[in-house]
């Protein structure tokens, strides 16, 4: 079953040395107050915010600290470049006017990295 991601989630990204956090922005509240994200909240620096360093050589700022080190590969500040909504949404909840953003949802970075959701930050609680 997958989990509702909502504001503060963990983030993991396949190139990223650090964990990062999901920021949603508050015009999606969804009962707990909490805002929930959308397929459409992966903007970089706004709802993505950066891994760490990254250690992909297709982002230019790794590619030419590589290249002045002669080829040894040298990590450099993360800057994720998110250009395409998360996939897949939830396909039956919508969230303002966009389906929902599930736990099992990807993000591709134009750096190569491939983002997902580690911890939701909602869980579904059952009351016996």
């Amino acid at each position: 079953m997958a989990l509702q991601a909502a504001m503060g989630a963990t983030l993991k990204c396949s190139f990223g040395l650090a964990p990062g956090v999901l920021m949603v922005l508050p015009v999606n509240r969804v009962l707990t107050g909490t805002p929930a994200a959308n397929i459409m909240d992966h903007m970089p620096m706004v709802n993505v915010l950066p891994f760490g360093m990254c250690n992909c050589p297709a982002n230019p700022m790794v590619a030419a600290a590589t290249a002045a080190a002669l080829g040894v590969l040298v990590p450099m500040p993360c800057i994720p470049m998110t250009m395409a909504p998360w996939m897949p949404g939830a396909s039956t909840v919508l969230i303002g006017g966009m389906p929902s953003l599930q736990s099992s949802s990807k993000l591709m970075c134009q750096w190569g990295g491939i983002i997902q959701i580690l911890v939701p930050g909602q869980f579904t609680v059952m009351v016996p």
